[in-house]
């Protein structure tokens, strides 16, 4: 072999070594296993729940157009990708909690991402939900808006009022209140054992995707 080849493969590979060592420091310095395993369960959580809700409101649909197995198939399909949902979901807000104060314990940091979690899967519900139903906003605000000139800006104007006191006062609440954190760390905690019941859905899902592959 080339030595100098040799030299750049092993000066690579330090390098990439010397990242990965950083990088698992860093994740160290905010958090711990059990940290972050609370805190997927509680991504696990909103995914499958509003994953499950929709399965169940299709599924004598997709009944009576296919058959009991088809819809049991999508269902499975459904909680696997749920599953995904959920980890790409966990690793966002691993980031996030990069940005929250140093000085936080792992229990706090954990509460508090989850709390924005929450605030987040709500939204995402309510905004499904109104596609969903076919809600639009009353004519005659809409009929403003278009006015204005600058419909698109005055759209994300009025969504940054209706969306932002939602996520600040919770968040106001949960810094400054004593009962905050162990109020949330109840709530983990019993939802952690539904959560583990919808990985189990999952697992059950996997195996009906596969047997339907196969």
């Amino acid at each position: 072999m080339n030595p100098i080849s040799s030299s750049a493969v092993f000066a690579s590979a330090l390098i990439k070594g010397f990242i990965l060592k950083n990088i698992l420091n860093t994740i160290a310095s905010r958090y711990t296993k059990q940290g972050l395993w609370s805190l997927f369960l509680m991504c696990v959580f909103p995914q499958h729940l509003w994953t499950l809700i929709l399965v169940f409101r299709d599924m004598s649909w997709l009944i009576e157009r296919t058959n009991v197995w088809d819809a049991i198939g999508d269902a499975g399909y459904a909680m696997v990708f749920a599953f995904f949902e959920s980890l790409i979901v966990f690793c966002v807000f691993v980031l996030v909690g990069f940005i929250t104060p140093g000085r936080w314990e792992v229990n706090r940091r954990i509460a508090f991402l989850t709390l924005l979690l929450f605030i987040a899967s709500i939204w995402g519900m309510v905004a499904q939900l109104l596609y969903l139903w076919n809600i639009w906003l009353p004519w005659p605000l809409m009929q403003f808006i278009a006015s204005t000139g600058r419909p698109l800006v005055m759209l994300y104007i009025l969504s940054l009022a209706i969306v932002v006191p939602t996520v600040f006062l919770p968040v106001y609440a949960f810094v400054k209140s004593k009962k905050a954190l162990h109020n949330m760390l109840e709530i983990m905690d019993r939802l952690s054992t539904l959560s583990m019941l919808y990985l189990f859905f999952d697992l059950v899902g996997l195996v009906i995707v596969i047997i339907r592959n196969v």
